[in-house]
């Protein structure tokens, strides 16, 4: 036998020797061998392959990390869509769900409870058994390629093991598997704790730790992120000789995968509540986040006949936890300024962790909420996050608060500029009425620039802190009078490992002037809409601009003509009348003017028909656009366009509901109101012809 034949041999009995050691460690917590005589094996099977590069093959253990690095992430269609879960937010909707599948079958069946693991959804494609794509969820039905990162997780096969393949139904070449990458407790403090040695922005939690490494463009980064998966679902169950979720899971451990040892298959709902409650139990112990547990109906044959609604699976539920709730001490109560002169008071707290990330402040809304808790400075309070997401003080322990605590009080004077704050008498909320304010300053050139707004791409609170700190630019007109030159040479206030100034440089400054100028183009509705004037928001602006198409018309505009616009009224009016007449203002107007911006929408030509196709017709969107790649607001500014009204609710008056992937309760109601529903093929058609599709009248 040649030595060439020797030393294949070699290598690939290395690789089936660390295929069966990582099986042992990941699917089976078993290992029968120390990390060091892992790590020998490892070391040998990468110098072979190095001396003889020609044995290297793509599922091989050392090609886990490649020397890619990709510019994007291509989209990747799932075999079938990803739905999202309905929610059981206490036990009485656990219990009614229960019901529900009771009713369906006339009697308890068996149901699954898994942990829900608060991670990042993964798909991961194999093809005769060879790992070759993993996508995130996306919208459910597209997401995005991220195969070279994925490889780098450690308890991913990059093929499935032997023993699993038989039970492929016989035909089948490709298998979608499904599961949640996620990062451990311990892994997320110490990527923080990194971030924070290097002056860099920590992760709110595990869950975006876990999404943000999946899209690292470099896999090596990725690589050095600690990331761990469990898998748990199969995109088409008929592809395996499994009958249901239980057998499943003991079929996706034989293959190799991380599976979840705490799953239960239950008869009883005792037994579902117990579970649950155990897991509530755990929760703090746990080496991984978890936010609830998922209830599924245990046979496949049993899921087919219950099916899905617009959104979710009939056949499963998500039980979520109750908020987590946590005490910490109140350090101070300190006071934001918004882009319209807003106060609102801050809880500054001891760092707390709940619910996966580090608490240290949270918004206390305005003046009479902070009475109506009565918080006050040095009390020890009770915080949580309104559905696991948003920090909220709930209220004071009362037993513990200091002798010389104080109920506080909004400040009489602006902390940003000085200037007196007012408190209408209908309103909760006091607001800096300079409009020369610093603080407002920042917030409405943050606005102007902003997606909805002018949308000048890259102009993000950075660079605008280090042009209004630098005093090129102090309201919105200021923007069209940068140069290229002077944004490059922009001191973005931090130096390199030389001790030198950082620049904003040239790429990002000639691509920064380009947005700058393609904002000069955008609809009068959003040059309305990006002044940030008071209760105007996009669709207010959008009736106002319709109403009075030009900056000349909208000027002259007294408070009674501005409120007979429909969805206006006199307190928007008088907000828009005053804004209009403040000095300050109109020398910005007229600067935005001066410098080429849109200051009017395109009338009809004489003798043009005013009238539009979709006029009279009212319009609401619900669901993602995956065909056309059209955000929704997109979408109904094309209506628009055409004389269509859009609005956010459903009701009686609703034209046409247009229903894109992953609708919910609109289309619900659409359905039960029996309003005519359009998916997105029909809505292109609409928007190049301007006529609803035959038999939608």
């Amino acid at each position: 036998m040649s030595d060439q034949t020797e030393l294949s041999k070699r290598v690939e009995a290395l690789r089936q020797e660390i295929e069966h050691h990582t099986y042992l460690y990941y699917a089976k917590d078993a290992p029968e061998i120390s990390d060091a005589a892992f790590d020998s094996l490892m070391r040998e099977l990468r110098e072979l392959e190095a001396a003889h590069p020609e044995l290297i093959v793509p599922q091989s253990p050392t090609q886990r990390v490649g020397g890619y690095v990709g510019e994007q992430f291509s989209p990747v269609v799932h075999e079938q869509r990803m739905y999202s879960l309905d929610n059981a937010m206490d036990f009485g909707e656990l219990d009614a769900w229960l019901d529900r599948v009771e009713d369906a079958f006339g009697k308890m069946v068996d149901v699954c409870c898994e942990l829900k693991i608060d991670g990042s959804s993964i798909a991961l494609t194999y093809e005769d058994g060879l790992l070759i794509r993993a996508a995130t969820r996306g919208d459910g039905t597209t997401g995005e390629d991220v195969t070279a990162n994925m490889r780098t997780v450690r308890d991913i096969p990059l093929r499935l093991r032997a023993e699993a393949m038989d039970d492929i139904v016989a035909g089948v070449d490709s298998l979608e598997l499904r599961g949640e990458v996620y990062m451990p407790k311990s892994s997320f403090e110490m990527l923080n704790a990194a971030a924070e040695m290097e002056g860099k922005a920590p992760f709110a939690n595990p869950r975006n730790a876990a999404a943000g490494s999946l899209r690292q463009k470099d896999p090596h980064v990725t690589a050095q992120r600690d990331l761990s998966t469990f898998l748990y679902a199969v995109a088409n169950d008929a592809a395996l000789e499994v009958e249901g979720q239980w057998e499943l899971l003991q079929w996706l451990r034989e293959a190799g995968f991380h599976v979840n040892p705490d799953v239960e298959l239950c008869t009883t709902k005792a037994q579902v509540r117990a579970f649950c409650e155990r897991a509530l139990e755990r929760r703090e112990a746990l080496a991984y986040e978890i936010d609830g547990v998922v209830v599924k109906v245990n046979s496949f044959a049993l899921q087919r006949q219950m099916g899905f609604t617009a959104r979710a699976p009939r056949w499963a539920i998500a039980y979520k936890f109750p908020p987590e709730e946590k005490t910490t001490l109140l350090r101070d109560i300190t006071v934001q300024v918004g882009r319209t002169g807003k106060l609102t008071p801050v809880a500054e707290l001891d760092p707390v962790v709940v619910a996966g990330s580090t608490v240290s402040r949270a918004t206390l809304h305005n003046e009479d909420e902070v009475a109506r808790k009565d918080v006050r400075v040095g009390d020890t309070v009770i915080v949580r996050k309104a559905g696991d997401v948003i920090p909220e003080v709930l209220g004071p322990v009362l037993s513990l608060r200091p002798a010389d605590a104080v109920p506080w009080h909004m400040p009489k004077t602006c902390p940003s500029c000085g200037s007196v704050v007012v408190r209408e008498e209908t309103e909760a909320d006091y607001r800096c009425i300079s409009i020369d304010c610093p603080a407002q300053a920042l917030e409405r050139l943050l606005h102007w620039a902003s997606r909805g707004a002018l949308d000048i791409d890259g102009m993000g609170e950075e660079i605008v802190s280090r042009l209004v700190a630098s005093g090129r630019v102090s309201d919105v007109a200021d923007y069209y009078m940068l140069t290229e030159l002077e944004l490059a040479a922009l001191d973005m206030g931090r130096t390199n490992k030389r001790g030198q100034a950082i620049t904003l440089g040239k790429t990002v400054a000639a691509k920064l002037i380009g947005a700058i100028e393609q904002s000069k183009t955008r609809s009068f509705a959003r040059v309305i809409y990006g002044l940030g004037i008071r209760h105007v928001g996009k669709t207010v602006a959008e009736l106002v601009a319709a109403a009075f198409p030009t900056i000349e018309l909208l000027s002259a505009a007294t408070e009674e003509q501005l409120a007979q616009v429909s969805g206006v009224g006199e307190k928007i009016a008088h907000a828009i009348y005053l804004f209009m007449r403040t000095p300050d203002n109109v020398d910005v107007i007229e600067r935005l003017a001066r410098y080429g911006v849109t200051m009017a929408d395109a009338l009809p030509l004489e003798g043009e028909e005013g009238e539009k196709p979709l006029d009279g017709l009212t319009f609401v969107l619900t669901g993602s656009l995956v065909q056309s790649g059209m955000t929704r607001d997109e979408a109904g500014s094309a209506l628009k366009a055409l004389g269509a009204k859009v609005t956010g609710s459903v009701s009686k008056k609703t034209s046409y509901v247009v229903a894109g992937e992953e609708a919910g309760s609109k289309l619900d109601k659409a359905l039960a109101l029996g309003v005519p529903v359009l998916n997105e093929q029909q809505l292109l058609d609409l928007l190049e012809t301007g006529r609803v599709p035959e038999g939608e009248n």
